[in-house]
């Protein structure tokens, strides 16, 4: 029986020609959490990651790279919560973009106080401004997120409630002012039952998630936004 690979999780980059051509690799940093989904976007001034990073302490809080003018810049915390746990949570963030506003979503469980927040920028996510908290008191975390040409945003997560967990949404307007929240549907609080995914077309926006039942199936809801 062989002995389980062992050494530390990197996030890794390269290019996909349109002959299927794979470019050199890059890493963009070289000790990550091991399960949590990274997120990308691109906007008029260049692509942007974010994802769990990990640090000697297991501190266990979102970063950001950059790439502009051909370079990739040295891993950021864009976070500092805290969050220390000795084994991936599997809970990442989520970015998005339209032109040059960008909002940044994401989950922590630092010092036992579960939270959902949100970071938004009007210049490329070059700055942020403070963090918002968008969840009703007891999320799961499990974010997404989506850029309106407005400037405003809408996120979506999970959260616990009397009535089982909950698929929710929430807008916030250009200046990061938050609406009331929006329950979607209830579903799994297991793991099976996934991450919501949120897109948006034209005014509307649907969800997609998975109904971890007795016979698993992704269901959808369309919702419209200003």
């Amino acid at each position: 029986m062989k002995d389980e690979e062992t050494g530390d999780m990197s996030l890794m980059y390269t290019t996909i020609g349109s002959d299927g051509t794979l470019a050199n690799e890059t890493t963009l940093d070289g000790r990550t959490c091991e399960c949590c989904q990274t997120s990308a976007t691109t906007t008029p001034d260049g692509q942007l990651v974010v994802y769990r990073d990990r640090s000697d302490k297991e501190i266990r809080d979102i970063s950001i790279v950059r790439y502009t003018n051909g370079r990739w810049s040295q891993p950021e915390p864009l976070t500092k919560d805290g969050w220390e746990i000795n084994g991936c949570p599997i809970n990442g963030p989520a970015i998005s973009s339209s032109g040059r506003n960008v909002a940044v979503a994401w989950f922590t469980g630092a010092n036992d106080r579960p939270r959902v927040s949100l970071l938004m920028s009007s210049d490329s996510g070059k700055t942020f401004g403070k963090p918002i908290r968008i969840d009703d008191g007891s999320p799961a975390g499990r974010v997404d997120v989506v850029s309106l040409p407005s400037g405003g945003v809408v996120a979506s997560w999970i959260e616990r409630t009397n009535q089982g967990t909950q698929v929710r949404l929430r807008q916030l307007d250009s200046g990061g002012t938050p609406g009331s929240s929006m329950t979607v549907s209830g579903t799994s609080g297991a793991r099976s039952g996934g991450f919501p995914r949120i897109e948006r077309s034209g005014n509307e926006v649907m969800v997609a998630w998975t109904d971890a039942g007795e016979k698993p199936r992704v269901r959808t809801a369309v919702l419209g936004v200003q």
